[in-house]
């Protein structure tokens, strides 16, 4: 695929972040995608509440020429899936969460039995959940360098506790098509899980055995499937 592509031209290709980062953790994958001649940008979420994180992405995809193929990664991809069908060309869920009509992002994340090494998360006195530093380590970045942990850990934003107990409506992936990277080897989305929001929403899936954060450990096979995706959403 190069610059001069119909799929990298017409369809806009935009990374959201989740919970406990920013949008520098899909630096990797900007890099690669922009080798295969695709122009990506990342969206900031403020993660003060589901409803904030929903209008702040749509104020951003609103911004794109048509219709986008939106990719989220974790927590984000409860907000990727409540933005209006129209703004919508194809979603890819990154080891991300999938709540349907009327689930919450906490009825999703803790559906099944944790990992033994998740890390125990509680709000702090302002509401906000933080990852301990030692998780990134443990859960969240095993497979990582000392120093990706490092940078991830350095730059970790909180979300607002309230943010996972909100109901979504009816999901994108019910009206758009969906792509699903499923991480065989996450600590804080089991690939149980995974595999049973996945199944369920009918996306095409992709294994690998990589951690919670595979835009910065394993951002090849990342990228591969936002190619793969962009294909398959190519306008007629």
């Amino acid at each position: 695929m190069n610059g001069d592509s119909p799929t990298a031209r017409r369809t806009p290709v935009v990374l959201v972040h989740g919970a406990w980062a920013d949008g520098s953790s899909w630096g990797p994958v900007i890099r690669r995608l922009r080798d295969e001649g695709v122009d990506a940008c990342a969206a900031p979420l403020p993660l003060t509440s589901l409803g904030d994180d929903i209008a702040a992405l749509e104020r951003f995809v609103r911004r794109a020429d048509g219709p986008a193929l939106v990719v989220g990664h974790a927590y984000a991809g409860a907000v990727i899936g409540s933005l209006p069908a129209d703004l919508v060309r194809g979603l890819v869920y990154v080891a991300a969460l999938a709540p349907d009509e009327g689930e919450t992002v906490a009825d999703v994340f803790y559906r099944g039995t944790p990992h033994p090494k998740a890390p125990h998360l509680a709000p702090d006195s302002d509401g906000f959940v933080w990852l301990p530093d030692d998780a990134f380590a443990e859960a969240f970045a095993q497979n990582a360098s000392r120093e990706e942990q490092y940078v991830l850990s350095s730059v970790q934003r909180p979300i607002a506790a309230a943010a996972i107990g909100t109901a979504v409506g009816r999901p994108a992936w019910k009206d758009r098509p969906a792509w699903y990277f499923l991480a065989e080897e996450d600590r804080m989305i089991t690939a149980e899980t995974q595999s049973y929001m996945a199944e369920r929403m009918n996306a095409t899936v992709r294994h690998a055995p990589t951690d919670h954060m595979p835009l910065v450990t394993a951002p090849d096979l990342v990228t591969g499937l936002i190619v793969e995706a962009l294909k398959g959403t190519r306008p007629a």
